[in-house]
């Protein structure tokens, strides 16, 4: 249930209103004095606030003043019988929701409240994912790579310093991007995310600085550029070692006068942009090759973060595999599965050619495959092998028809057998099969309970 209060020195209107709300099955609650109104929002949990502007001991725009100042997420609907346009602008901007006139009318107070009350729902439900996103995606390790770029990032991120980073797919350059983002002073603001190697060369123009109506065949209408979006902000540039040639001199003419030009445009937009940059290329080897601009790469490497692959620094899997077998538990309401020494031991003996994603994938399916709270090495063993999975392995290594046959049926028994905690009979029952054949079968293939 929503819960309303009520701030305003005249019972009779407190009382009438709270009558109309409780009937729409709000929960309502209201007081005659600010000071008692303002400890209440301070402690209480309210989603939307009916406020009176004039009261004996405080106004309704102090009041305002101070919510805006204590950040308390709620949204107020400003009701007075003084109403005029100034007093409106002044309540709007000092983060009113909504201006009702006295006498309330029913209607239009079951609107503004209904609308506030969503809208707030919305706002919590956006901050509660945003604090999910930061826990999941949280840059874990206890290697000094990474404490040594944990350190990098706390030192600059408060700097506006163009920053590079480097390293393999799937080693965490976006996670660290976002971190950068976090501690910045221009946090306030969303990160605006271009991931160059996925966009058309003859549309990344468009997409960074925007273009104006008919510049080009397709722009029906004006359209805002990454760059003007991220005006105060921080701009990420994902896989820019992707990028044409033509627009990396636009970039560079953008970091140069902090001014960009739409496609099709004829004036200058100041922008005010922080850029962060990612590429799992070797921008010196590029630029060699012609493909990259080194003016724009001594540009944008003012500070330079390298990432190590996960194959040097293996004293991370524990820590990571621990980390993502947690997050899969929850978001699947599995019981708390962890993985043995030896099942560690056997994650850290592979290359991870693609790094902490190819890890945290590898963790996903055994955590899901597996039927124990306890993941051994033979489940390892048995849900991947060193960048293939066990279907992989079956089209790898099987030469005949025969033999695929035979394998696929061998890993099938295994996989029902684990699901069943190795009851024969159960295990039987859903193979379709009588015990015998199934004790025949596990002789065949030499299958033996750990």
């Amino acid at each position: 249930m929503k819960s309303i209060l009520i701030i305003d020195d005249e019972r009779e209107i407190c009382e009438s209103i709270k009558m109309i709300l409780e009937y729409e099955n709000y929960y309502v609650d209201y007081t005659t004095d600010a000071i008692e109104g303002m400890s209440k929002l301070e402690y209480g949990e309210f989603s939307t606030l009916l406020l009176d502007i004039n009261m004996p001991d405080k106004n309704g725009f102090e009041i305002l003043n101070w919510i805006k100042e204590k950040e308390i997420d709620i949204k107020t609907i400003v009701i007075s019988a003084h109403s005029s346009i100034e007093n409106a602008v002044k309540a709007t901007k000092l983060g009113a929701f909504d201006f009702l006139e006295k006498p309330i009318d029913r209607d239009k107070l079951l609107i503004s409240v209904r609308n506030a009350s969503n809208q707030i729902s919305l706002l919590k439900e956006n901050k509660k994912l945003k604090t999910e996103l930061l826990t999941t995606n949280k840059i874990i390790g206890n290697s000094s790579a990474i404490q040594n770029i944990l350190e990098t990032i706390s030192r600059v991120a408060k700097t506006d310093a163009r920053i590079l980073i480097t390293g393999e797919n799937g080693t965490g350059k976006e996670l660290v991007a976002q971190e950068i983002h976090r501690q910045s002073s221009r946090s306030k603001k969303e990160l605006v995310e271009v991931n160059c190697a996925a966009i058309p060369h003859e549309l990344i123009e468009s997409e960074l600085f925007g273009h104006e109506k008919g510049s080009f065949t397709g722009a029906i209408k004006q359209r805002i550029g990454k760059f003007e979006l991220a005006d105060g902000g921080n701009l990420f540039l994902d896989e820019i070692g992707d990028m044409s040639l033509q627009a990396q001199a636009k970039v560079l003419r953008a970091i140069e006068e902090g001014k960009i030009e739409r496609v099709g445009g004829s004036s200058k937009i100041d922008v005010d942009v922080r850029i962060i940059s990612a590429t799992n290329k070797n921008l010196l080897q590029e630029i060699e090759k012609g493909n990259f601009r080194e003016d724009l790469f001594h540009r944008l490497n003012v500070i330079p973060i390298h990432i190590p692959p996960l194959r040097e620094r293996k004293e991370d899997i524990p820590i990571l595999v621990e980390h993502f077998s947690k997050l899969i538990c929850e978001k699947n309401k599995f019981p708390l599965k962890v993985f043995s020494p030896s099942a560690i031991k056997a994650l850290q003996s592979f290359s991870w050619k693609g790094n902490i994603r190819e890890l945290r994938n590898v963790v996903e399916r055994i955590v899901i495959m597996s039927p124990k709270n306890e993941i051994t090495e033979k489940d390892v063993n048995t849900f991947y092998s060193g960048g293939t999975t066990i279907t992989d392995d079956l089209f790898d290594v099987s030469n005949s028809f025969q033999e695929f046959k035979e394998k696929a049926e061998k890993a099938f028994i295994i996989k029902q057998l684990n699901a069943n905690g190795w009851n024969m009979s159960k295990t039987a029952e859903l193979l379709g099969i009588q015990r015998s054949h199934l004790y025949n079968k596990l002789k065949k293939y030499q299958i033996e309970k750990e």
